[in-house]
């Protein structure tokens, strides 16, 4: 009996172990999502912010990006930005906050693919944006790029995705030739 406790108990101890492992060191997909939630959380607001919360907030968001971060968003009929540093972002963000009465943006797809060296990572996923005052979302698919580093995993790029119905909008339609 005394042998089945100690078992039972050393089980235990190992299970313990390896869930505190996990918890006190994840691995770089856990703390990509992590950074990923933490980005969309930050960029989201509502109407009523005060001009040192804008400010406030505006500086966390670019804090997730690197210091020569490079963003190129462009959304067919709605924007194109080409971003350079994190001072443009700060300050895109900040006339965003100060533009609009608010905005929610999740990435409800997000695919992580690290790097065998596990320093950097490539991740595709869903941008879905919510304007405050508009009926309709914004949906791009994007590429960010992380790298890691002293202060933890940073974008070090940010581009749109081409998707096919948008290269379909923007290719000529060739005239169909039949031979018989």
């Amino acid at each position: 009996m005394k042998i089945v406790l100690r078992f039972v108990l050393l089980a235990a101890l190992v299970v313990l172990g390896v869930w505190l492992w996990f918890i006190l060191f994840p691995g770089p997909e856990k703390i990509i999502r992590q950074r990923l939630t933490k980005l969309a959380r930050t960029a989201s607001f509502s109407s009523g912010e005060s001009a040192l919360a804008r400010l406030a907030a505006a500086e966390d968001l670019a804090g997730c990006f690197a210091t020569n971060v490079e963003v190129d968003i462009n959304v067919p009929g709605r924007l194109r930005h080409t971003l350079i540093g994190r001072a443009d972002i700060q300050q895109a963000a900040l006339g965003a906050r100060t533009r609009l009465s608010g905005l929610k943006a999740t990435f409800p797809d997000i695919n992580i693919a690290v790097a065998p060296d596990k320093q950097s990572a490539v991740v595709d996923l869903t941008l879905e944006v919510k304007v405050a005052g508009e009926s309709d979302s914004i949906v791009q698919e994007m590429k960010f790029t992380f790298q890691k580093t002293d202060d933890g995993w940073l974008i070090t790029r940010v581009e749109t995705v081409r998707t096919l119905s948008i290269l379909n909008f923007e290719l000529p339609h060739a005239p169909l030739i039949v031979t018989v």
